[in-house]
């Protein structure tokens, strides 16, 4: 069976068992027939067995037998609804399912752009396996080129641009971002990451990439007319709560380091955003929209 194949019953079984929330092994092999996942055939227990073995080790989902009802469940569906590797692959592996069974209407699906970069994965991913060092070439915009030798801690994908985040040979933690790379190479020297280093938790207080040392604050916007419904269909930030509500505008709050990035998409709701708390973020955001409209006023 092809890759693609297995992958589309792991795909199936997961949302079955999360649009029905419990099913015995016979409710799904009938479901499994009727939707003809393998050309109608029946689902056999024992390839049932090896596709939650599966999607545990892929997806880190739990599918548990109740022990008086025999029926099936994901005990763990949280895992699904945060930002780790295990979602993202499962969003990215749906919609590949769903593409690939829908080649007829392929001109009618618009896909963002991937930028460059995505080719220095493979050797990154691989450097960050087996703690090996990167040799990069890379250049800031507006700046001169440089090579570097760095220890790969992680990736992270932000705005359809993936970043890295390495260890420089002075100690600092730095982002470089893979289309301003313009070559990596594995190198032989070894290097170990910290134990107690999570790159979840490095991340925790920013929203994007950029982690300048901009400090903690309590952070209160009002949203007006529809972008209510847009923070709370797609959060800004896992510290977001909505602490008030109207039928003209809703109040959210945020705890965490408001960087350009978080600014940037501030502003990128127009405004459908304000910035009530604290004053003094209040007043940058006065102060870029001020200058922004002098570009417009000239």
């Amino acid at each position: 069976m092809k890759p693609a194949q297995i992958f589309h019953q792991y795909i199936w079984i997961i949302n079955t068992l999360r649009a029905h929330k419990h099913l015995t092994f016979e409710e799904l092999n009938r479901k499994w027939q009727d939707d003809e996942v393998a050309d109608g055939n029946v689902l056999q227990r024992s390839s049932f067995n090896r596709h939650r073995d599966a999607i545990l080790d892929m997806f880190g989902i739990i599918i548990d037998c109740e022990p008086k009802t025999y029926r099936y469940y994901i005990s763990n569906p949280e895992i699904l609804n945060d930002d780790s590797i295990e979602r993202w692959l499962f969003s990215t592996l749906t919609v590949h399912g769903v593409l690939a069974d829908s080649a007829a209407v392929k001109e009618r699906v618009v896909l963002e752009n991937v930028p460059a970069g995505v080719e220095f994965l493979e050797t990154i991913i691989q450097a960050i396996r087996s703690g090996r060092r990167l040799r990069i070439d890379y250049q800031k915009f507006g700046a001169a080129g440089y090579e570097k030798t760095i220890c790969p801690y992680a990736l992270k994908l932000f705005h359809q641009r993936w970043y890295l985040l390495a260890r420089t040979e002075d100690d600092q933690m730095r982002i470089y971002a893979l289309d301003r790379t313009s070559q990596v190479e594995l190198t032989d020297e070894d290097f170990k990451m910290p134990d107690d280093f999570s790159p979840q938790d490095y991340f925790s207080e920013y929203y994007g990439v950029l982690t300048d040392g901009t400090p903690m604050a309590h952070i209160v916007i009002r949203a007006h007319g529809k972008t209510p419904n847009y923070l709370r269909t797609l959060p800004l930030h896992r510290s977001q709560c909505e602490i008030v509500s109207t039928a003209d505008y809703t109040d959210f709050a945020f705890d965490l380091r408001p960087t350009a990035d978080f600014l940037g998409q501030l502003l990128s709701h127009g405004d459908g955003i304000e910035v009530l708390e604290p004053l003094e973020l209040r007043e940058r955001m006065r102060q870029l929209i001020t200058e922004n409209l002098k570009r417009y006023n000239k």
